[in-house]
């Protein structure tokens, strides 16, 4: 197969994308599958379309590789991790165009993508290194109690299409540094942005079989074996809650550990004491972010009817200076939607509200105009007067659609942003310092943003409670999702 050059700078194996033990290879019937733009939908590659014969490959590589790696050195490890930061930040510009290429969100945003991808390999690079273990004082005095913590083995890691490099990175790094090996399936929108991970990542040095990558339009066939291999001891993904309901169901059989970043329904509280223009910035810079494809997006902002007005036209105002486009086109900041589903659902969810009595403020539309109709674009929409008995309020929305909600007073605010089974992210504009302690301890969710539309970092702990997920990534818990508890009991003589 030949390589593919698609005027990002980056190498892109056609065909050639399965990393099993260090190699590059095609899919055993060379099997391929379309990789398109979400902006045009042209093809701009194929990927290998790899079945349960190559997904067990892997993981035998894996298991073998794991035996030496966990015995490697926290210095080696963090050195491999640092190369590959080196490497990844030297090529951002790159990635970050093949980024907007496959996945369609605009250049700068994929830039930050890459820097925060670039952030998880050097913070994991670090804490590597800090893996203590313990000793616990006995009561027997003849006795020394210690407490170990060791790499729990082969890692089945299942990435998204909405963040196609810093998913990875925030899976990959803290397995290698805890001293794992894994194998990798990447959502079958983005396998070229994996394919260029995993290429920097055996240029920095990591050793066969430690890495290993598995590129499907087929699911199903590959997750398959990764749950039911007694080999994989641990379960990492990040998706949709439905799927990672079946996915935790299944690794049960094996006892694998499972980490689980899920779906999100966040909430913003935007209080009568903030001021209406910073809130309504905030709202409209996070809410936008992705094309409106995160999972931290707040779907539901709850305003207090005091300040609706003001906050409404100054969000309205700025979603109408939106330029929705390919991501590649100077001044966009809005890019497609993932898929024809991802359309039609957004589509849906407007077409439901309006009709039960919400207000269309703006958008609404999908947009055909301008040379988009090849693509995936929807307008960004700001909805009024959203209530309880319409699918935006409770389903998640994952599209450029604002919903605003009013209430009247905090304890209101608080049941309303409670209101669902997803706990993620969460988020409070307030001047008050005794409203922003009593409303962050109240709200149900893993994250909390207090005037910050940004609560997450490297070096921060990520994840949900309640069906929006188990166990955290990044910051010090981050590698400890990867650590197994050994106790050590020895009597001295």
């Amino acid at each position: 197969m030949r390589d593919l050059e698609i005027s990002t700078g980056v190498r892109v194996r056609d065909g050639d994308t399965l990393y099993i033990e260090g190699k590059w290879q095609p899919a055993d019937d060379g099997r391929t599958f379309d990789v398109t733009d979400p902006g045009t939908g042209a093809v701009i590659g194929r990927a290998a379309d790899a079945g349960a014969a190559e997904t067990e490959r892997a993981i035998a590589a894996a298991g073998e590789a794991f035996a030496a790696w966990s015995r490697e050195t926290a210095y080696r490890r963090a050195d491999v991790l640092w190369a590959a930061h080196a490497l990844m930040m030297e090529r951002l510009e790159d990635l970050a165009a093949l980024m907007t290429l496959e996945q369609g969100k605009p250049l700068k945003a994929a830039r930050n993508e890459v820097r925060y991808a670039a952030d998880f390999l050097s913070w994991f690079a670090e804490e590597a290194k800090r893996v203590y273990g313990g000793s616990i004082p006995s009561a027997r005095p003849e006795q020394r109690l210690t407490v170990l913590h060791q790499p729990v083995g082969v890692v089945a890691g299942i990435t998204p299409w909405n963040y196609p490099i810093s998913m990875i990175t925030r899976k990959v790094a803290p397995a290698v540094a805890a001293g794992c090996s894994i194998v990798l399936k990447p959502a079958e929108q983005t396998p070229l942005c994996a394919v260029a991970v995993f290429d920097l990542l055996a240029e920095a040095g990591l050793p066969p079989g430690v890495a290993n990558l598995v590129t499907t339009s087929r699911p199903q066939a590959v997750g398959d074996r990764l749950l039911d291999a007694p080999t994989v001891r641990k379960l990492t993904f990040t998706g949709s809650t439905e799927v990672g309901k079946h996915l935790a169901a299944r690794a049960a059989a094996t006892m694998k550990r499972v980490s689980m970043e899920l779906g999100g329904h966040a909430p913003m509280l935007v209080f009568d004491d903030a001021d209406p223009v910073h809130a309504a910035k905030g709202a409209a810079l996070v809410k936008f972010l992705n094309t409106g494809q995160a999972c931290i997006s707040p779907n539901r902002i709850f305003v207090q009817r005091s300040i609706l007005e003001a906050f409404t036209a100054e969000l309205v105002s700025r979603v109408e200076r939106l330029v929705a486009g390919p991501g590649n086109r100077p001044g966009v900041s809005v890019g497609p939607l993932v898929d024809d589903a991802a359309l039609e659902k957004v589509s849906g969810q407007v077409e439901d509200a309006v009709a039960k009595g919400a207000r269309l403020l703006t958008g609404g539309r999908r947009l055909t105009e301008d040379g988009l109709g090849a693509g995936r674009f929807f307008a960004p929409t700001v909805l009024a007067d959203v209530d309880e008995s319409m699918r935006i309020y409770r389903e998640e929305t994952f599209g450029p659609v604002a919903a605003i909600i009013p209430f009247d007073d905090e304890d209101e605010g608080v049941r309303r942003a409670n209101d669902t089974e997803y706990g993620l992210a969460s988020y409070l504009y307030t001047t008050d310092l005794g409203r922003a302690a009593r409303v962050s301890e109240a709200l149900r969710f893993g994250i909390v943003g207090v005037n910050d539309i940004n609560p997450t970092a490297a070096a921060a702990p990520f994840g949900g409670i309640g069906v929006s997920g188990l166990g955290r990534e990044g910051g010090a818990q981050g590698i400890h999702e990867y650590l197994d508890v050994k106790l050590v009991g020895l009597v001295v003589p």
